[in-house]
């Protein structure tokens, strides 16, 4: 029996030759044109300041402008599906919260973008330590008794999020868990507003990252802990809860993400200015300025392990403590 080769028409082997010498071209150069960076937040928060801050250097860095452009929503997964629907060449890129990656998809169960399919994680940019904070005039000096006091507090003590289904939320419940505490939960839409409650005496404690840090400075809140894996820098006297219920820690992080599809090229490209430029000091005292955070540098393994892994703890959490959106 005889078996016959079939050739491909020379002109089109010539037409894939083209097409990839002009795809690694392209690459080569990318990018040629400006840069949209989505932001899942109004501006003036926090997300919206590190862009601002990251946006300008790494433009720079890069050879052409990269363009911030505020898209709230959703509690941020409007930016996340616009990110994921937009051509994977590089030039639409979002500055994702750790929220809307690991923890939106386990809330909303007909969310239409699967953050861990359809979005690729470019970089890891900042963290922040979330301070555990009660109101002064709480008869409390540490940790332990405020745990004590809750335990015999009757009615529950209240405490203030973020909103339902939040890092914040989620924190507390684990806490309430592991201390065999009661609290109740009294969610507002925003840091500014829970900030701002816990300050009036409304509630009793919060967690909060930059919303309270400069207040736990100026002695108007008080810091108990820090629920990150070490103390901070910014309140080294401080505790991590960690050191009373080990195991027990949650790091409030933002990152850059884009189209799953985008080509390794232009990933890793980005990639290494990104943590060039969170490696320059001028950044690292921007990026710190803001109030209690830091720069966040990885590798590509590592910041993928992180996704991975706060994806798996906070669908067991959003589970077990039956979290719902407001």
């Amino acid at each position: 029996m005889e078996y016959k080769i079939r050739a491909l028409p020379v002109s089109r082997i010539a037409v894939a030759l083209l097409a990839a010498v002009f795809a690694a071209a392209a690459f080569a150069q990318y990018p040629v044109r400006p840069i949209r960076l989505l932001v899942p937040n109004p501006p003036g928060g926090a997300s919206d300041t590190i862009a601002r801050v990251i946006a300008p250097k790494l433009g720079e860095s890069l050879g052409q402008p990269m363009v911030v452009e505020n898209r709230p929503g959703s509690n941020g997964n409007l930016s996340s599906e616009l990110t994921a629907r937009a051509a994977p060449d590089g030039y639409t890129l979002l500055l994702g919260q750790d929220s809307q990656i690991v923890i939106s998809p386990h809330l909303y169960p007909s969310l239409s973008v699967d953050t861990l399919r359809d979005l690729v994680p470019v970089a890891s940019l900042i963290n922040t330590q979330m301070v555990l904070s009660v109101n002064p005039a709480l008869p409390v000096k540490d940790l332990r008794e405020f745990l004590d006091y809750a335990r015999r507090a009757n009615p529950p003590l209240a405490y203030a999020s973020i909103g339902n289904g939040s890092q914040h939320h989620l924190t507390m419940e684990m806490l309430k868990a592991r201390a065999h505490i009661d609290l109740v939960h009294v969610p507002y839409k925003g840091g500014g507003p829970a900030t701002f409650a816990l300050l009036a005496g409304d509630v009793a404690a919060m967690f909060g990252g930059n919303s309270v840090t400069g207040h736990v400075r100026s002695g108007k809140l008080r810091g108990l802990a820090v629920a990150g894996p070490r103390r901070a820098a910014a309140f080294p006297d401080l505790p991590t809860l960690g050191e009373i219920y080990p195991g027990l820690e949650v790091t409030a992080w933002l990152g850059l993400f884009a189209p799953a599809a985008t080509p390794a090229a232009i990933v890793g490209k980005l990639h290494a200015e990104t943590n060039r430029v969170l490696a320059e000091p001028v950044t690292r005292e921007r990026v710190r300025a803001v109030g209690g955070l830091e720069p966040f540098i990885s590798t590509p393994e590592e910041f993928a392990a992180l996704i991975r892994a706060e994806y798996a703890k906070y669908g067991e959490v959003v589970k077990a403590v039956g979290a719902k959106i407001d």
